[in-house]
C-alpha cells in the first residue's frame, strides 16, 4: 500500500512540474537582474536596431533555436527600426556568464539604447515578442 501511495505522489509532483515548465516556457517578462544592463554594437557584434532590438543566443543542437530565428526574423522584417541578432551561446561564453543566460534560445528585448527591457527562454510565440517590442519602442 505504501509503495502505490508513494508512485501516487511521484506522478502527482512529476505532472505538476510539467505543467509549470511548459506554461513558462517561452513567455516573455520582465526579469529583476536584468534591471540596467546595456548591451552595445561593440559586444554584440553587429549595430543595434534604430527602435530595438531582438537579441537571440542560440547553440548548434537547438531546435527551437531555428524557430526562433524565424519568428524573430519575421518579426524584425514586419516592425520598421528593428534588428534581430543571433549570438552563438558556444562561441559568446564570457557574455552569456555576464547575462545568465541558461538555456537556449534565450532572445532579450532591448530598446534603442540597448537596455534589456524583457527576457524569454524557450521559443516565445510571435504575438508576445510583438508585444514585447510595445514596451521596448
Amino acid at each position: 500500500m505504501t509503495g502505490l501511495v508513494v508512485c501516487v505522489a511521484v506522478l502527482v509532483v512529476a505532472s505538476a512540474y510539467g505543467v509549470l515548465h511548459r506554461w513558462r516556457n517561452g513567455r516573455v517578462r520582465v526579469r529583476g537582474r536584468d534591471d540596467g544592463k546595456l548591451l552595445g554594437a561593440a559586444e554584440l557584434g553587429e549595430d543595434l536596431g534604430e527602435r530595438a532590438t531582438l537579441v537571440q543566443f542560440s547553440s548548434a543542437f537547438c531546435a527551437p533555436c531555428r524557430a526562433t530565428r524565424r519568428i524573430l526574423g519575421e518579426v524584425a522584417e514586419m516592425v520598421p527600426g528593428v534588428a534581430h541578432i543571433e549570438i552563438d551561446a558556444e562561441a559568446r561564453l564570457e557574455l552569456v556568464r555576464r547575462l545568465g543566460i541558461l538555456k537556449t534560445p534565450t532572445v532579450l528585448v532591448l530598446d534603442a539604447d540597448g537596455q534589456v527591457v524583457r527576457r524569454a527562454t524557450g521559443q516565445p510565440r510571435k504575438a508576445d515578442v510583438i508585444a514585447a517590442l510595445g514596451e521596448a519602442v
